[in-house]
């Protein structure tokens, strides 16, 4: 999984593409295809500016980053727009408390 969206139950009509390493969201595929790291990472800080109630720029890239950090797709598949500051598990669970 490269996103955290949820791809079972009522979420199953997300699931974009299906891999050896696992079920792909719509919204990180173009044109049938993966997308780039830097346009994942990118749709993530935008999710969170649009979904967290005063998150601004940087508050956003840092939850991208833990989020991202933390799904085995990424452990495995390492791209420089991870590395960076990462939100602490309080501001993580803070954030995630607001959606």
């Amino acid at each position: 999984m490269t996103c955290s969206m949820p791809l079972d139950g009522e979420h199953e009509k997300f699931v974009g593409l299906e891999t050896s390493e696992g079920l792909v969201c719509v919204h990180d595929l173009s044109d049938g295809k993966l997308k780039t790291p830097a346009e994942i990472f990118e749709g993530g800080v935008q999710w969170y500016l649009g979904a967290v109630s005063s998150a601004d720029r940087g508050l956003a890239e840092r939850l991208t980053r833990k989020n991202m950090n933390t799904l085995p797709y990424w452990k495995t598949h390492h791209d420089i727009c991870l590395e960076g500051d990462q939100s602490s598990e309080e501001e993580y669970n803070s954030a995630m408390a607001r959606l």
